[in-house]
């Protein structure tokens, strides 16, 4: 007949059998709650990894076979002007149509054929343009500098551009950029998109 203090007779707990469980005890507790806690996230990935975004980029030879009846530059790409190339961006009437929103890093440099150190005042006063001019009706400058006694120009920036803008150049006074692909060149690449 079991003793009247106790209502489950057959379990009897000594303190030694206790302290040989606790440890085991202690490590099915821990582990419950690191499941409870991180056990969601172990099944779902901890962090995205992100594709890398879309390469846009393009690299501009001057186009002089065009007709060039004002002040811009007209710019083309393609194995008959060497090392040139669109990739994302496109060309629009000899100008930069940029299709994807996103930081770009801008580069030009243009040289002027039959150009000497001394310059003659039409030079001095020559200055090189970039800017967005479409779809805006007035251009919308980003780079701007003058050729002053300097042969060459070259320009360089980062700078938000979205989905539509054109991007064009102009010279300021009617010279003649040199035709070498060495000496000018405009191009473009998205280094971060925009949302």
């Amino acid at each position: 007949m079991p003793e009247e203090g106790r209502p489950y007779p057959w379990v009897r707990w000594s303190w030694s059998a206790f302290q040989r469980l606790l440890p085991w005890l202690l490590m099915v507790i821990i582990a419950i709650c690191w499941w409870l806690l991180c056990g969601g996230h172990l099944s779902k990935p901890q962090h995205v990894l992100l594709e890398p975004p879309e390469l846009h980029v393009a690299e501009l030879q001057l186009n002089l076979t065009d007709p060039q009846k004002d002040l811009t530059l007209r710019w083309g790409a393609g194995p008959a002007l060497g090392r040139s190339f669109t990739h994302g961006p496109g060309l629009e009437k000899g100008n930069l149509r940029i299709h994807q929103d996103g930081i770009y890093r801008l580069h030009i440099q243009v040289t002027l054929a039959n150009c000497s150190s001394s310059g003659s005042a039409l030079q001095h006063r020559a200055s090189l343009v970039v800017g967005i001019c479409s779809p805006a009706v007035h251009i919308i400058s980003l780079l701007r500098r003058r050729f002053g006694q300097d042969c060459t120009v070259s320009l360089q920036r980062l700078t938000p551009l979205a989905r539509g803008d054109v991007l064009c150049s102009n010279l300021t006074q009617p010279l003649l950029p040199s035709r070498n692909a060495d000496e000018t060149f405009f191009g473009v690449q998205r280094v971060y998109p925009w949302p």
